[in-house]
């Protein structure tokens, strides 16, 4: 059954509750689906989250990771699901703003299939190399590229994910040929990358900050438009000689479109809490990671103002889902 037909079924089912059973949400767990495979960043702010709002709810909310074509099967699972307020997304700038660029046959809206609770999350990407790697500035990778067009690998956490975007507008901007490739999450890849079978990739800094400061891997540059506080040394992109060179990967949780507006405002509250908490943004603060907040409304402005900005970038960067 299409996912609009199915919705409409669901919202005439939901109709019929009492008010009463919305008042007393939730009643039950609460199922939080991760488009990553555990041991990556997104999984691990998802987690971060995930304990916080269960206090905040009284319920516990279990982490579902369902990895894989680049966001589009966790994005798919919530776009189906009873629109009750009981299975959430960790969404992500990929599952909802690159991937309508990147997957024509697309089978969900980023927009039309969601209600949007609140941002939560906002993530640079380091482009980092492994000890291994004979280059010690965006200058020399670059050099490096044009002297093997082909040759030179960047991994990410999968087709259509900003890890894979970031390095395709670098090689667009930087003019080289690069070869991508796509791992199911950041864990393999940082396996890979660490045993030198990857040249490179854009990650999130909070998987590689051990390795940096171990010396395993160096950080050559920061995608986002101002240096990282964990990491002042480390130039941008842009500074790099890559003008016009950002990318800052966003997070945040959603609902099934249909969602009563009740739950919506419920849950809305609830992450507010859980973000809010000192402790949890001590943390993510050092790992490079701006925690973030958002009404519904502003939530679902920013979704739609990206959905045309990633199309652009894809088009120009001529990338593609393999």
């Amino acid at each position: 059954m299409p996912i609009r037909m199915r919705r409409r079924a669901l919202l005439a089912l939901a109709a019929t509750v009492p008010f009463a059973a919305w008042a007393a949400f939730p009643d039950r767990p609460l199922r939080l689906v991760v488009p990553f495979p555990a041991g990556g960043a997104a999984d691990l702010m998802a987690r971060g989250l995930a304990q916080h709002l269960g206090e905040q709810l009284g319920q516990q909310v279990v982490i579902d990771n369902r990895g894989g074509a680049g966001g589009t099967l966790a994005a798919e699972i919530v776009a189906r699901a009873p629109p009750d307020g009981y299975t959430l997304l960790f969404a992500t700038m990929g599952t909802q703003a690159i991937n309508p660029a990147l997957y024509p046959k697309l089978r969900y809206d980023p927009l039309k299939d969601f209600a949007p609770i609140a941002l939560t999350h906002i993530t640079p990407r380091v482009l980092v190399v492994p000890a291994t790697v004979r280059a010690n500035s965006v200058a020399e990778l670059v050099a490096l590229a044009k002297a093997r067009p082909g040759q030179i690998s960047y991994g990410s956490a999968g087709n259509g994910s900003s890890s894979h975007l970031s390095g395709a507008l670098f090689e667009s901007l930087a003019g080289v040929d690069m070869v991508h490739v796509p791992y199911k999450g950041s864990a393999p890849l940082l396996t890979d990358l660490l045993a030198g079978r990857i040249d490179a990739t854009f990650d999130s800094f909070t998987v590689y900050e051990e390795h940096i400061k171990s010396g395993r891997v160096r950080a050559l540059a920061v995608t986002s438009r101002t240096r990282m506080a964990a990491l002042p040394q480390v130039p941008t992109l842009a500074e790099a000689g890559l003008a016009g060179y950002e990318v800052s990967n966003w997070l945040g949780v959603l609902a099934p479109a249909g969602t009563p507006r009740e739950v919506v405002a419920g849950l809305h509250a609830a992450v507010g809490r859980a973000m809010a908490d000192a402790g949890m943004k001590r943390q993510l603060v050092a790992l490079g990671i701006e925690p973030a907040s958002s009404t519904p409304e502003e939530f679902a402005a920013l979704i739609r103002s990206e959905i045309p900005k990633w199309a652009r970038i894809v088009k120009a960067s001529g990338a593609k889902v393999e």
